[in-house]
């Protein structure tokens, strides 16, 4: 057998030989990724057909940005890849945070309540919803807005009749997180979406069904608005963005919903007829264009890594064979030394600050210290590999990412050697 390529960077023999075997074992997995990249690729191509993108798109404006024919362009294809009605998509936007934090303040009101049915969402959301001392100033919970929270079942699907049990005349939001977190469990798939917002629309078909969409686009064949879903949001420094956009968010779904949402962002009157796209609409469409191709590289190091913790015997989830909602891979630890080293390897196996050692820290909008490699173009940008976890047991690693498989492989490859 002929010397692993990767053998110069110092992995050893015996990661290399175990490579060899994981490759083997994901064969089919990776044929599966394809499949969906071919079809999400070919339905994005499309959509820029349909609407005849041209080089007069890929202008610019500034200051209101009045009449920008490209960004009107940009969210049409936007519309039609998500199966969407309207969709408003904008470079103003810093995170995905920001967008579904402004899909909730756009469309609740005082007295309404939002139930979120996939259990207590990510620490910065929760700060959103104002279920912390600290962020309670400004929150939703502040403006009048009731809360109530449901768990997953232990299988990791909707608890239906829990739903239907807790759906009541107040409810005006029933909020799923699609992926899973800094959580255990497993990122929802499209039937799971498909199932609750039926059995939501079924009881009343004014509840609005919610959608953090962060880490799953492109993942499946379907997307959430596709899937009875009204309303969905999410990052461009995640999966849509392509690797490409250093930063933005999107906002799709019923016209009238994804309005109220952008005159939350801008103003009442304002909405999605002001915000200058600042030379950045190539960048926009074309990290659209590439982001089915992205998001399965991302998911081919995921699967390359979940199957080489699997031969290790190392905790990982979801498996290498698992049906993937999201982009993420975790690696259960058990061990606070072991989970800053193996993000240490990823931070080493980067373009950017390769050199630079990751220690714990006190990120804004977590509650425990959380441990971060993230040596990419664009900062915070988790389409590209980086690894995360807060340092609490179980001492939970957070990989995503990998605008190229190699990269997610040398990292995995030299944690293993």
């Amino acid at each position: 057998m002929s010397p692993s390529p990767y053998s110069i960077y110092g992995v050893s023999k015996e990661a290399a030989s175990l490579a060899v075997k994981a490759d083997e074992a994901a064969f089919d997995v990776y044929a599966r990724i394809d499949s969906i990249r071919e079809y999400n690729q070919l339905k994005v191509l499309e959509a820029f057909r349909k609407h005849r993108f041209s080089d007069v798109h890929m202008g610019s404006t500034t200051g209101y940005g009045y009449d920008d024919i490209g960004r009107e362009k940009i969210e049409d294809i936007f519309a039609e890849v998500f199966e969407a009605e309207k969709a408003y998509v904008r470079i103003q936007i810093s995170s995905g945070t920001q967008a579904i934090s402004s899909m909730l303040y756009g469309l609740l009101r005082p007295g309404d309540k939002l139930l979120s049915v996939t259990g207590r969402p990510y620490d910065t959301l929760a700060s959103t919803i104002g279920l912390t001392e600290e962020s309670y100033d400004g929150s939703l919970l502040n403006f009048g807005i009731v809360y109530d929270e449901m768990e997953l079942k232990e299988d990791g699907s909707p608890d239906l009749e829990l739903i239907r049990s807790r759906i009541d005349d107040s409810v005006k939001m029933v909020f799923i997180q699609k992926s899973r977190g800094y959580t255990g469990r497993r990122a929802l798939l499209g039937e799971d979406i498909k199932a609750v917002a039926d059995l939501v629309h079924g009881i009343r078909s004014d509840i609005i069904v919610a959608v953090d969409n962060c880490y799953g686009e492109f993942t499946e064949k379907k997307e959430p608005c596709g899937l009875g879903a009204d309303i969905c949001a999410g990052s461009l420094i995640k999966n849509p963005g392509g690797g490409l956009c250093p930063s933005g968010g999107y906002v799709v779904g019923k016209a009238d919903l994804v309005e109220k949402v952008a005159q939350r962002i801008t103003a009442p009157g304002l909405g999605s007829h002001v915000g200058p796209t600042l030379n950045f609409n190539r960048t926009i469409a074309q990290g659209l264009f590439m982001a089915p191709h992205v998001v399965a590289e991302c998911l081919k190091g995921a699967v390359f890594a979940a199957k080489m913790f699997e031969l290790s015997g190392i905790k990982t989830s979801p498996s290498a064979e698992e049906v993937r909602g999201d982009i993420v891979q975790t690696v259960i630890f058990e061990d606070e030394k072991k989970l800053v080293d193996f993000c240490g390897k990823i931070q080493a196996c980067s373009p950017v600050d390769s050199f630079v050692t990751p220690e714990p820290w006190d990120m804004p909008g977590y509650e425990d210290q959380v441990v971060m490699a993230a040596g990419a173009f664009t900062q915070g940008a988790t389409t590209e590999l980086s690894c995360d976890g807060p340092i609490k047991p179980p001492y939970i690693a957070y990989m995503q990412g990998g605008l190229v498989s190699e990269q997610a492989r040398l990292a995995v490859m030299l944690a293993l050697s």
